[in-house]
């Protein structure tokens, strides 16, 4: 059944090719305007913030409207037919798959106009995975909360912040060691397993709190 709710987002995603492109579109003018701007020469600790203030507003544009066009019809063939846990689960896996990708796009474009910075590749891309399941398991639950009250998207972003700021706290800072090169070994793996554990602990609390929110 979880499957089955991943194929039905894919093919509504599909059927309006413009969001998909629109956001492609934005991620890559967002790039190329700061690449006109900087002129290609940002230091590392510009570099690393550009990255992330542009990834930021991706997932918030991508995740954060998830629930917020399942209104009227289409939220009650939901009730009827799917269970609350299955379709949170559906619904997060499936914005973790999209928000991955566009952030992968990011990364390849950024690196195209700007400049790649990143001397230890391997920890940026862990972050980078991370990161982006994380916000958009974050969001995906704020969205569905925000759906409630008359599908307001500003609610949304109020109530994503404060959630969000542990999360790029720790990803500026591994991050940020990613780009100086650092080894793993001198990376500070306590801040990995934070946010892997923030990751399991958004996905926890989604799957706990949003049958709750099912009933209303």
């Amino acid at each position: 059944m979880i499957l089955s709710l991943i194929k039905k987002e894919l093919l509504l995603e599909f059927r309006q090719k413009s969001t998909i492109g629109g956001v492609v579109v934005y991620v890559v003018g967002t790039i190329f305007v700061s690449a006109l701007c900087f002129k290609g020469h940002l230091d590392k600790p510009t570099w690393n913030a550009l990255f992330w203030i542009i990834t930021l507003f991706t997932s918030v544009t991508i995740s954060g409207k998830s629930f917020l066009k399942e209104t009227g019809g289409q939220a009650l063939y939901n009730y009827l037919h799917y269970s609350p846990s299955q379709f949170i689960i559906a619904k997060t896996l499936y914005n973790m798959v999209f928000m991955l990708a566009l952030s992968f796009i990011t990364f390849f474009f950024y690196g195209f106009f700007i400049k790649n910075e990143v001397e230890n590749l391997s920890l940026f891309i862990l972050v980078l995975t991370l990161a982006s399941t994380g916000l958009a398991a974050i969001l995906s639950l704020m969205s569905a909360i925000a759906s409630k009250a008359n599908g307001n998207f500003a609610i949304m972003s109020i109530l994503s912040f404060p959630v969000l700021m542990p999360l790029i706290l720790v990803v500026i800072r591994v991050s940020k060691q990613a780009v100086d090169g650092i080894e793993w070994a001198g990376v500070g793996l306590n801040f990995i397993g934070i946010l892997a554990a923030l990751n399991v602990l958004t996905i926890a609390l989604s799957f706990l709190l949003f049958p709750y929110l099912w009933r209303d």
